[in-house]
């Protein structure tokens, strides 16, 4: 089936040949040939290919909204947004007398002008003002540029001005682990830690910053969804060293945020597209067109879709190598038989009268001038095309490569957005620029979905995790019917933690019926194969679950109705060039999680062929067990070095049996909870 391009007024639509009108002639054929430049304009000059055709407007928009629903994306793919633990499910009771370190966003609470009208500074002010109700002892850290606020040159500054928005005292503290000997000597309410910018160890996540950061602290608290798609010492590095890890309210709304403005699956829904860098952003836009009903670009990135299109674009405003990208977001939108619209035509100024502004089409800027807003044919293409969605958003600035903002179109677009809003249609503003324009000309900024930090969303359009957000603790996301999956849920209960393939778990089910036995592995293809291998042997008292169960350990466990008697940790994988890595999955939350859910006289059985991963095991079990755990020897061969000779179950696991097979020795312990 031939590609078709279609100018309808100047702006690109396109679609299948199904939109083809017979009646009239084709204006182009372009494909895939060399580049012809004539003087500063770049185009195509190709032989066969794309045709264009004219047609109505309002046409294809009628098309565009009947559009058949087999081609519409719901967006799981990008299902990359794990379910994490937040402040507003942790135990309120168990916050009182508890040391709570915040990650709090500066370019909210220190901002200027700071207006408590905006929801994400009331939510930010609430996390705080929240823990110090519940008699948590807080500890406030982040980082602020104070250059550029000469208010906030120093960490008292900074105190002074939270104190005067909390009305509570906020004492600055100068060193990272005295948090209670400067808190009773300067009996503050809360504690500000000094400028993380400060430190080089903050960007580089570095391991002894953030235990030394997160010393003496119970909880942690990430409330700076702006800095999620960052690796910090104060909002990754911190979480290995807390006893729980989570998202405050305004983190917590903010993620919200991002679900409701990327995931959705209301339709029609468009996407308006500004600012540039098209080869950094290529896997996002490729998502866009394969969720989105349209594309919508308004700056720098409409030149390259329009230079990938063959049209006439000024060569300072092209992009190097990004044609192939935007060819292939085309490709995409044509096979999907979605609309992408780009400008017809623009207000420009030139070099020597900067202030004049003339009106030119978009193949037709005369040298020597620069676009600075969107014209009035692109804002009346854009508002019919806009008129029959039910979703939109924005994201990004319309802005060109040598403008400032565009104060026409931009401001025009904001209120078009504004009147669309009023009915029942959802809008995402995404980016400062965009939601500055927002808030001056909106009267009721609340009819969007505001996010400020558009890195963060551009990061998680190109399908990548959020480290701010993995991070945290994990609430498993749904309830487990323990009745389905085991034939009687009341028997006692094993857990193999990092389960792997399976064998340990799918032999000790075989082996001793009377107990249900249940294996958390991370790696999804595995736990399938295992889900596999409990269906062929015909088991009714084992199951799989793909998770990380580190972070999920206390609520999937603690909502089986038995009783857990045995945890078992087996040969985890060490990375020796990466101390920050290693054991990783041995962090406090998951040993304490353990130590609590234990049965009394319960058992954790720990091992590895690498005697300084047991050793480790064995200190942080015993560190972090809460006086719980101890170490058994009664009945048991003990070795030399004080490890256990055999293993006592008589079921080895996979790597257990490579490492016996090869001649190697294994390094194991148990561990008992003790009253």
């Amino acid at each position: 089936m031939s590609q078709l391009l279609v100018p309808l007024r100047g702006a690109l639509f396109l679609h299948n040949s199904i939109f083809y009108d017979r009646s009239v002639e084709p204006l182009t054929l372009l494909r895939h040939g060399s580049r012809l430049y004539n003087g500063n304009y770049a185009g195509w000059n190709g032989r066969h290919g794309l045709r264009s055709f004219s047609q109505g407007t309002r046409e294809l928009i009628e098309k565009f909204s009947v559009r058949s629903e087999e081609n519409i994306c719901d967006g799981g793919q990008l299902d990359t947004i794990p379910h994490v633990l937040t402040l507003r499910e942790y135990p309120k009771e168990k916050l009182s007398g508890k040391v709570v370190l915040v990650r709090f966003d500066s370019t909210l609470l220190l901002g200027e002008p700071l207006d408590l009208k905006i929801s994400s500074v009331n939510e930010a002010l609430f996390t705080i003002k929240y823990l110090y109700d519940a008699g948590a002892k807080v500890l406030l850290v982040s980082n602020w540029n104070s250059p550029n606020n000469p208010m906030f040159l120093s960490a008292k500054s900074v105190a002074d001005y939270l104190s005067s928005l909390l009305q509570l005292k906020v004492v600055p503290t100068n060193c990272i682990s005295g948090y209670m000997q400067s808190r009773v000597q300067d009996e503050a309410d809360i504690l500000l830690f000094e400028n993380l910018s400060k430190f080089r160890e903050e960007l580089a996540n570095c391991f002894v910053f953030a235990e030394k950061l997160s010393s003496g602290v119970d909880i942690f608290v990430n409330d700076a969804f702006s800095q999620s798609h960052k690796i910090l010492a104060s909002n990754v590095g911190v979480t290995r060293f807390c006893a729980a890890s989570v998202a405050g309210f305004q983190f917590e709304k903010d993620l919200f945020r991002l679900i409701e403005a990327t995931m959705s699956k209301e339709t029609p829904n468009v996407a308006i597209i500004g600012g540039g860098n098209i080869l950094d952003k290529a896997p996002a836009l490729h998502f866009l067109a394969s969720i989105c009903d349209g594309l919508v670009f308004v700056g720098l990135m409409a030149f390259q879709i329009m230079h990938a299109l063959g049209q006439p674009v000024p060569l300072n405003l092209v992009e190097r190598s990004t044609t192939k990208d935007s060819l292939k977001i085309i490709q995409l939108a044509q096979t999907r038989n979605i609309p992408v619209l780009v400008p017809k035509d623009f207000w420009c100024s030139s070099g020597s009268f900067p202030k004049h502004l003339d009106l030119f089409p978009a193949h037709g800027i005369p040298e020597g001038w620069s676009p600075v807003g969107l014209g009035p044919v692109s804002l009346d293409e854009i508002a019919c095309l806009l008129s029959k969605c039910k979703k939109i958003l924005w994201i990004g600035p319309v802005k060109f490569q040598t403008s400032e903002e565009d104060t026409h179109g931009a401001s025009k677009l904001a209120m078009m957005l504004t009147e669309l809003g009023k009915d029942v249609c959802s809008v995402s503003v995404v980016g400062n620029a965009a939601c500055n324009i927002i808030m001056k000309t909106s009267r009721c900024p609340s009819l969007y979905n505001i996010i400020e930090n558009a890195s963060v969303v551009w990061e998680f359009l190109k399908g990548r995790k959020l480290p701010g957000v993995t991070a945290l603790d994990r609430a498993y996301p749904f309830d487990i019917d323990w009745d389905t999956i085991l034939y009687d849920p009341t028997q006692p209960l094993i857990v193999d933690i990092g389960s792997g393939n399976g064998l340990f778990i799918l032999g000790m089910a075989r082996k001793q019926k009377q107990f249900n036995y249940l294996g958390l592995e991370i790696n999804d293809k595995l736990v399938r194969r295992c889900l596999n291998s409990v269906r062929t042997y015909g088991l009714k008292n084992v199951y799989f679950i793909a998770t990380n169960a580190t972070s999920t350990f206390r609520s999937i466990v603690s909502s089986y109705p038995g009783k857990l008697i045995l945890a078992s940790v087996q040969c985890p994988n060490p990375d020796f060039n990466k101390p920050e890595h290693r054991w990783r999955m041995l962090q406090r939350s998951l040993i304490e999680a353990i130590a609590d859910l234990l049965v009394s006289n319960g058992k954790v059985f720990l091992q590895s062929d690498i005697e300084a991963v047991a050793l480790r095991m064995k200190e942080q079990f015993l560190i972090y067990g809460k006086g719980k755990l101890a170490i058994v020897e009664d009945d048991m061969k003990v070795g030399q070095g004080g490890w256990l000779e055999e293993n006592p179950f008589g079921v080895w696991s996979d790597w257990e049996r490579h490492v016996i097979d090869r001649g190697d020795p294994m390094y194991r312990l148990m561990i008992s909870k003790v009253d």
